[in-house]
Formats: C-alpha cells, structure tokens, sequence
C-alpha cells in the first residue's frame, strides 16, 4: 500500500493529538527563546507525560480508569521520551562530529 508521507503524519498527529515535536516551536514564530530554553521546554513536557502516563496507568491498575485511556496515556509517553531519546543521539552526534573536526 503506498501512502503519501504528508497524509501519513497528518493521520498520526490527529490520532496523538499532537502538532509536532513537543517542545518544537513553528518557524515563522518571533519568539526567540534560543536553545536551551527549547530544551528545558521538551524535558518539563517529557516529564510531565510520563507522569501523567504512570497517575494513568496506577489508576487503571486498581479500576478507576479506562483501559483505553490507560493504553494511549502509555503510548503518549512512550513517543514522547523515543523523541527524547532521538533528540539526544542527535546532539551527541553533531558534538562528536565537531570535536573531530580540524582548526
């Protein structure tokens, strides 16, 4: 089956409820927080995802929340912190990219 990439992420952000990399600004915002700030954003959201994922999951364990509600709190944490991850492996990669570079 091919799928065109763009409905594909549409398709996925409707389904997660989400407009892009947490964290991530659009680019035509005039807002110029800088890097750091985009950084301590993404982990203050990473955390409380996962927080919120493991209140959901604790009250889905003794029943007083919906197992769909318990599936997708988990899912939701689970893209946040892979993003997270990615992010990471990302930053260490261009820093060891630089370190070997030539002055």
């Amino acid at each position: 089956m091919v799928m065109n990439v763009s409905d594909a992420l549409s398709a996925y952000r409707q389904v997660n409820g989400i407009s892009g990399i947490a964290g991530a600004k659009p680019a035509a915002s005039k807002e110029s927080g800088g890097f750091g700030e985009l950084l301590e954003k993404l982990s203050n959201e990473t955390i409380d995802s996962l927080k919120q994922a493991e209140q959901t999951t604790a009250a889905g364990a003794v029943g007083k929340a919906n197992l769909t509600d318990v599936v997708m709190a988990v899912n939701k944490a689970e893209m946040t912190l892979q993003t997270v991850v990615s992010i990471r492996d990302r930053v260490v990669s261009a820093y060891q990219e630089i370190i070997r570079m030539g002055v």
